[in-house]
């Protein structure tokens, strides 16, 4: 049973705006390091602690407020000057408010926060009385840590299974020093012999099964997720928009209504067939402002999503010993709420590589002539329909040749490969699965996934990925994303009278092809065009379709990893597709489908997914292509 029982839509409205709240703190506080005497900082951070003490008072969250209330008397000092802003005081501070993030993991859970690990508010405490020397903040490891390490083995070598159990089943996992009271008030974290691996497995499978449909889950953990997934703030004037704009289209409609009753009668006179053209003109006006009134309730600002990555360069500057400040800029600009969610990996993926493997340190740096503090840059803005989102530093930039012979020492491309591959295509090979430029593995890089997770994610989302570098002066991944996942800009193309859609992200124009122009290359039909040799692929070899006559049109695409001419019969022009998902039957390369304004329905074909086995395309010969003969399907 939740401990808010009754109070569950109260305990969401603390955790939204508490949430923000510390986001913005961890904010001001990078800030602070920066500007240590900056008074305005300190009493902006001091206030938000305090209101989220407030609340946490009213919801009887008594640890929780006890923590909020050492590191306000901590902010109450360095505000009046009683102390001074040090290292160890910010690595200190930095620990309360990531203690604070795991207390509202728990108010989720419908269950009170356990305390605050005691090394933690020991060291809060030094900090208020001025005791904190330097370095005494991690001078001993955390009480957390031993605590942990004693729980697993009695000389502390032994595995750590509380720390299994917290993997498992995803709950945090309170210090020793607290689970007597944890357990007293919720027992969230079942007391499990440590000794008994089996046992900690199988309390933790327990514990995830009662997120099984038919068994009984905490009431409040539920409701929480459903409430922070599904969720979203709309500004006020925006659903004023919404209402006065169904308010005008209720009005055509009774317009349209008394139209179609007066030509029913027979009053078909020129003054009442332009009366309704007029109307229908003003409709489809209103409904097509009425649709972009509605998406924008679906836009949120990217600030909210940018403003938890500051703590996280900081963190992990400090940590690998560099000087770096992150720079935000965009934070206004508006994107799709689901969008969001899924951006957030991605986009700490990348700059967790820009610090950890694009900037020097600081001796590295002031060696070569640039200042000692790199500047990572973290920027969003609209360009038409799409959003870009750059993750740029100053750093010593990407060797293209040390990339190819990376990728060939790891035997991910051949030395053919690599000696017919351009800047732009060695740059792309830091996305294949397993590539990494790291001489050893950390805790941070050297694993070769993250990158290969951020193109994946980012491909998910109907975008694209592109990389920037220049050696010494450092790189720029550029991200292009569609405004909006709802409804999906298309070229209309056709192979006979069949149309499909594509993606108009990816279309740079369209060209006819001519057969004096096709060439054959490496067994290849192909075009120049512009002085780049392009392969064709024909539409109909994409689908397994049969070829009836040569293709007339050929679309110029170009994706992150390939620029290519699709052949086409002919094409419709363009549209504004709202995308239909295909849940229960998905035939591979078709991403969903949509309703053309005549009543027919299309398939929008997902290109990356049909060209993800085309193989070299070798059977596709200029003579093949031309006769309109049969044109053999792909290979892998």
């Amino acid at each position: 049973m939740s401990d808010f029982a009754g109070m569950e839509e109260l305990l969401q409205d603390f955790l939204i705006e508490a949430g923000d709240l510390l986001s913005g703190v961890d904010n001001k506080l990078v800030d602070l390091e920066r500007a240590p005497d900056d008074r305005g900082l300190l009493n902006d951070i001091f206030r938000g602690f305090h209101t989220i003490k407030g609340g946490a008072g009213f919801l009887n969250a008594t640890e929780l407020v006890t923590l909020c209330h050492l590191t306000e008397n901590l902010f109450d000092k360095l505000r009046n000057g009683e102390l001074d802003v040090t290292p160890e005081t910010m690595d200190v501070i930095l620990a309360a408010t990531a203690a604070v993030r795991d207390m509202f993991g728990f108010l989720e859970q419908g269950v009170q926060p356990p305390a605050a690990d005691p090394g933690l508010i020991a060291n809060l405490k030094r900090a208020i009385a001025g005791e904190l020397g330097s370095g005494s903040a991690s001078a001993e490891p955390p009480a957390a840590a031993k605590e942990s390490a004693a729980a697993g083995s009695t000389d502390g070598s032994g595995p750590d299974w509380n720390t299994l159990y917290g993997a498992v089943t995803g709950l945090p996992v309170p210090v020793a020093g607290a689970a007597a009271q944890a357990a007293k008030q919720t027992d969230p974290l079942p007391a499990v012999p440590a000794a008994n691996p089996e046992e900690v497995i199988q309390h933790a499978i327990g514990r995830r099964a009662t997120d099984k449909p038919g068994v009984s889950a905490p009431a409040g953990r539920r409701d929480s997720e459903r409430t922070r997934d599904n969720s979203i703030r709309v500004d006020t004037a925006r659903l004023d928009q919404v209402l006065n704009l169904s308010g005008e289209i209720g009005l055509t409609k009774n317009r349209l209504n008394a139209l179609r009753s007066d030509i029913l009668n027979g009053l078909t006179d020129t003054e009442t067939l332009h009366a309704l053209d007029v109307a229908v003109s003003q409709l489809d006006l209103l409904v097509s402002d009425l649709q972009n009134a509605v998406m924008k309730t679906r836009m949120q600002p990217i600030g909210r999503l940018f403003q938890k990555y500051p703590r996280i360069a900081r963190d992990l500057a400090r940590n690998l010993g560099k000087d770096v400040e992150l720079v935000l800029a965009g934070e206004e600009t508006e994107i799709d709420k689901t969008m969001i969610e899924d951006l957030s990996d991605p986009i700490i993926h990348l700059i967790r590589n820009a610090v950890d493997h694009g900037v020097e340190s600081a001796e590295e740096r002031r060696a070569t002539g640039k200042p000692a503090k790199s500047i990572l840059r973290l920027e969003a803005r609209q360009e038409g329909d799409h959003i870009l989102i750059m993750v740029a530093d100053d750093g010593h930039g990407m060797n293209p040749e040390r990339l190819r012979a990376k990728a060939v020492e790891k035997g991910l491309i051949t030395d053919e490969e690599a000696n017919t591959m351009d800047e732009r295509q060695s740059f792309n090979l830091v996305f294949l699965p397993g590539f990494s430029t790291a001489d050893k593995v950390s805790d941070v890089s050297g694993r070769g996934v993250g990158m290969d997770v951020v193109r994946t994610n980012i491909q998910k989302l109907n975008g694209s990925i592109e990389i920037r570098s220049q050696l010494g002066k450092g790189t720029t991944f550029i991200i292009s994303l569609p405004l909006t996942l709802a409804i999906l800009p298309v070229l209309l193309v056709r192979l006979g009278d069949q149309p499909f859609a594509v993606p108009l992200s990816m279309v740079r124009e369209i060209l006819p092809i001519e057969i004096e122009q096709v060439k054959e290359v490496g067994g290849r039909a192909t075009m120049v065009v512009r002085g780049e040799v392009l392969p064709i692929l024909p539409l109909s070899a994409l689908l397994g379709w049969p070829q009836e006559r040569p293709p007339e049109y050929g679309v110029l695409m170009h994706t992150a990893e390939l620029s290519f001419i699709l052949a086409i019969d002919s094409f419709a022009g363009r549209e504004d597709a709202v995308i239909k998902s295909l849940d229960d039957f998905r035939p591979k390369g078709v991403a969903g489908v949509t309703t053309l304004s005549n009543g027919q329905i299309v398939l929008i074909l997902d290109m990356k997914e049909l060209l993800g086995n085309t193989g070299d395309f070798r059977g596709v010969t200029r003579s093949a292509l031309l006769a309109g003969a049969a044109v053999p399907a792909a290979t892998s």
